[in-house]
């Protein structure tokens, strides 16, 4: 497996060359590093990593805002590296759908274990969207199937059985799914 790909973005340099030192210590491939929330954005447009360490407070535009954008077409994971610990930041970072919040000064014996933790938080949480997606598809095929049989009963004045055995050979005929078939079977769009 290839080492995971991390984009590092803090206003403070020497944050930026701490984080990037244990990351690579680890194995981690640390492919961009930015000063900004715009930054961040690029960066992530620019190396799709698996994870962006990323402070809160920054010029131009914070962590959050930046956190709260990814959340919307990328798909790492975004761990807050802050000085600030406030509640309604923390809430403001679950928000933003942040999978982490560490507050500095960190160490590697902190810092590490956070990463590794938001990495498999975020891996499951893909896998499980994911999971839903192809789960959501199968309801709206079977429900088009079950318009289409309906239909097709009503055509040919068959059982339920029939009808769905007739879509089946029509599929296997015309070489396509038959949940695709099935939609040719729908009111408005029959044949």
């Amino acid at each position: 497996m290839h080492p995971c790909k991390v984009v590092i973005v803090d206003d403070e340099p020497i944050t930026r060359l701490d984080v990037k030192e244990m990351l690579l210590h680890e194995g981690f491939q640390v492919v961009g590093e930015g000063r900004n929330g715009e930054e961040a954005i690029q960066l992530v447009h620019m190396w799709q990593p698996d994870l962006v360490v990323m402070d809160i407070k920054m010029p131009h535009m914070d962590g959050i805002k930046a956190a709260r954008i990814l959340r919307n077409y990328a798909s790492c994971a975004v761990l807050l590296l802050t000085a600030f610990s406030q509640k309604d930041l923390v809430d403001q970072a679950i928000d933003a759908g942040v999978i982490a919040y560490l507050v500095k000064p960190v160490t590697e014996e902190n810092f590490i274990p956070a990463v590794r933790v938001a990495l498999q938080q975020h891996r499951r949480y893909r896998s499980l969207q994911s999971d839903l997606t192809a789960e959501t598809r199968k309801l709206e095929d079977r429900k088009v199937i079950e318009t289409a049989k309906g239909n097709v009963m009503e055509r040919l004045n068959c059982s339920e059985r029939e009808a769905y055995k007739w879509l089946q050979r029509q599929s296997m005929a015309q070489g396509i799914p038959i949940a695709e078939l099935a939609k040719q079977y729908l009111p408005n769009t029959s044949k």
